[in-house]
Formats: structure tokens, sequence, C-alpha cells
């Protein structure tokens, strides 16, 4: 057996899967496809929002922001939990999309430890985010703000959470039809942006 190419990459998981609306779980040693009729965006405009707190916490600027620091520490931050569908095989998938440029970790780091992160897949002017998670409270909404950011910097149409949370919804996050989501996704990932 050979490993994939970037090609295999390109074709089957990037434009066939991702691209086409569709994200990837694990269950064992299988990975799945899966879409959903109503899909969670976060605001790359006026509508993103975050408590005061969190704003009080910025001003302290306890966090600095790096990509792709540790991408391996955050895949492994973003599987540890006691049900998780980010199975050994999906990191391992992770690991090829990231070492294709496709699959980036934006991360916050307090000194010389990692604070928390996101795991997101970026195609054109699309950034898919697949999971975060944090180790120092506070570490992922740093993260989500601080992304926003980066990505409104970039020029980025779309930021897809994929599924709606309580969580997410503090941020402004909205859902829409998955037709509506197809047509959005459809054009950032024609847009050149430049994420790092």
């Amino acid at each position: 057996m050979h490993l994939p190419t970037a090609v295999w990459v390109r074709e089957t998981i990037i434009e066939n899967g991702y691209g086409q609306g569709y994200f990837l779980m694990g269950e064992g040693d299988r990975l799945e496809w899966y879409t959903s009729r109503r899909r969670a965006l976060i605001p790359l405009d006026e509508r993103f929002r975050y408590p005061k707190s969190l704003q009080r916490l910025l001003n302290q600027n306890r966090f600095q922001v790096a990509i792709n620091r540790n991408f391996e520490a955050v895949v492994a931050g973003c599987a540890a939990r006691p049900k998780t569908w980010i199975t050994p095989r999906l990191q391992e998938l992770y690991y090829l999309l990231h070492a294709t440029g496709w699959a980036v970790s934006f991360e916050t780091w307090q000194g010389d430890e990692l604070a928390g992160g996101i795991l997101g897949i970026v195609i054109g002017g699309a950034f898919i985010g697949e999971s975060m998670f944090y180790r120092i409270p506070d570490g992922s909404k740093v993260a989500m703000v601080k992304l926003v950011e980066h990505l409104r910097r970039r020029g980025f149409l779309l930021f897809d959470a994929q599924l709606q949370n309580p969580h997410l919804e503090r941020f402004g996050a909205y859902v829409v039809s998955d037709r509506e989501y197809r047509q959005l996704l459809a054009q950032a990932i024609r847009k050149p942006c430049q994420f790092l």
C-alpha cells in the first residue's frame, strides 16, 4: 500500500468532500462523511460578539497567538475528551491534510504552554472549523476572537462552525440551511485568500 498523494488529498478529501459541504467524523476504525441541514456559521461582520469579561482579558494580553506552532498538540488537545469523534485514524488524516497545506491550527500560548487552539481546514476564502479545545481557561475563547480578526484581515468570506451549540451562540453564531451554506461555500472557496 502506498501513501496518499497530494493530488489524492486535493481531489478526494478537499474537492469532493469539504468543498461539497461535507465534514469527516471518525467512528472506530472508520471515517464517515456527514453534512447538516442546519449549518452553524461564525459571523465575520458586526454580528460577531463576545462577553465583556472576555474583552477585559484580551486587554491584559495574557495570551500570545500563533499559527501551526504545534499542530500535533492542537489535534491531540481536540481529541482528548471522554467521547471523541477525532479517532486515531482521523488524526492521521489531519496530519496529512496539514502536510499538504489544507489543515491549520490557530493557537493561543501562555509563555511556553499551549493554552488552547482551533483546528480547521482552509479552502480559498473558507475556514472550516473542525474542533477547538483549551488547557488554560479562556484559551480557546481568545483563540476564537483572534481567529475572527485574522480571517477579517485576510479577506475570508466564511467561517464554518459546522454544528450550533450554546458556546458558539455566545459569539453570534447563526444557522443557515444546507442550500444556503453550499451557495456561500461555493462563493468562498473561489476567493483566493492566504491564511498564513
